[in-house]
């Protein structure tokens, strides 16, 4: 083998083709970690509250809307409602008009009124900081319940898998799968469980600037060389 060559087997990109060992995987997983944190150091969720219930709110309204037009719909939402129990008495119809800019907003507005009447009757009003509770509410996921637990309540219990979690694991060769369950356990098995809130917020924000779901900035990408989607 010649000195290119070997080189050349020894670089982060071979690494990443063919069948990658758990132990390359680990090792490439850290670097990657290291190369997020240096690019987005501020990365943090976008969504804008001040308590528990707050997020939860928040992050209903995320789906399938961008978080900077849901911070502006709950300026004045989160003005008007103070309490679970105010969505979950509130005229369907009035609160649907309250939210319409975020979209979806018939679907939404009888998700917020049915998590918010069992937060009243199964919790005093209060949003519970347990896995289990939390997915037991009308309309909260996984997902949801880790953007809760993770940045209301500073506990990791899992990762958070969004849209642009799933694609950019996806290109990373981080999982092979497409269901967010099974993401999510693929991923909490490489990323030490200290960094697993933060590497949510490092993956979302990576896709919102770089690895974009038609159009990945692949040049400009500091993982390039260690993205088996890249090398393709």
């Amino acid at each position: 083998m010649s000195g290119r060559e070997t080189a050349m087997a020894r670089s982060p990109a071979a690494r990443t083709s063919g069948k990658e060992t758990a132990s390359h995987k680990r090792a490439r997983l850290q670097d990657l970690l290291a190369r997020l944190e240096a690019a987005y150091p501020d990365a943090r969720c976008s969504l804008m509250y001040s308590t528990p219930l707050e997020l939860l709110v928040a992050t209903i309204l995320s789906a399938q809307c961008t978080d900077a037009r849901v911070n502006v719909v709950t300026r004045s939402l989160f003005a008007k409602y103070r309490a679970a129990r105010d969505y979950a008495e509130a005229p369907e119809g009035e609160l649907e008009e309250d939210i319409r800019s975020t979209g979806f907003y018939r679907n939404k507005a009888r998700a917020l009124r049915a998590c918010c009447a069992a937060l009243v009757e199964r919790h005093a009003g209060e949003v519970p900081a347990e896995m289990g509770a939390l997915v037991e509410l009308p309309g909260i996921g996984r997902k949801t319940a880790n953007v809760i637990l993770g940045n209301a309540f500073n506990q990791a219990e899992g990762i958070v898998v969004d849209t642009h979690v799933r694609r950019i694991a996806q290109r990373l060769g981080l999982t092979a799968y497409d269901d967010p369950e099974k993401i999510e356990q693929d991923l909490v098995a490489l990323v030490p469980r200290r960094a697993w809130i933060a590497f949510g917020h490092l993956l979302i924000e990576h896709g919102r600037r770089l690895c974009q779901a038609r159009a990945p900035k692949c040049p400009a990408c500091p993982l390039r060389d260690l993205c088996p989607a890249a090398q393709r």
